[in-house]
């Protein structure tokens, strides 16, 4: 999870950085869930114990 949290926070660091983003706790918030999802359907191990839940408005089923 903390590998999922660093890799989440490096990505949208960039993304301020290089793309001229706003820093959002929103769209952090939507892309670990995302990410999370992800790391789930390939295996991860313990990532599905989180039980973080996936809400229909991510797009993602």
């Amino acid at each position: 999870m903390i590998i999922l949290v660093a890799w989440v926070l490096w990505k949208h660091r960039n993304s301020c950085i290089f793309d001229n983003a706003q820093p959002s706790i929103a769209i952090l918030t939507q892309v670990f869930h995302e990410e999370h999802h992800l790391w789930c359907l390939v295996g991860a191990q313990g990532m599905r114990a989180l039980n973080l839940g996936h809400a229909g408005g991510l797009g993602i089923a």
